[in-house]
């Protein structure tokens, strides 16, 4: 179901980037495009907008039947599960264990000096 469906997707997705790139530019972007008043073609562009309107249509039901469809499969484990990987323990810290060692904040006796004035 899964490919069927994503080859319904791929094909929609082809035939859309075709109707866009083939209407005609009638907004003048960049100063370039269809400057002329020729009302001849404008059934031919309603009809190309439609055909776009439906592709675009269909896009968008395609894409979110994939993703619905890839959430069922999805499952409740995570990748690693599913590799069979083991997680690594919670138990593992990152600071050193110091034993007895306490560590005290410095104390403003302790700030570096300033180095000698040079002449």
């Amino acid at each position: 179901m899964e490919n069927i469906v994503l080859s319904i997707h791929l094909i929609l997705t082809l035939s859309l980037i075709g109707a866009v790139l083939l209407q005609r530019s009638e907004g003048g972007g960049l100063g370039m495009g269809g400057g002329d008043n020729n009302t001849a073609g404008r059934s031919a562009a309603n009809a190309m907008t439609k055909l776009t309107w439906m592709l675009a249509v269909g896009f968008l039901i395609t894409s979110v039947t994939l993703t619905v469809i890839a959430a069922k499969s999805a499952g409740e484990g995570s990748v690693l599960d599913r590799l069979g990987l083991d997680a690594p323990e919670a138990t593992t810290t990152l600071t050193p264990d110091l034993g007895d060692v306490v560590l005290t904040p410095p104390s403003s006796t302790d700030a570096p000096t300033a180095p000698p004035a040079s002449e």
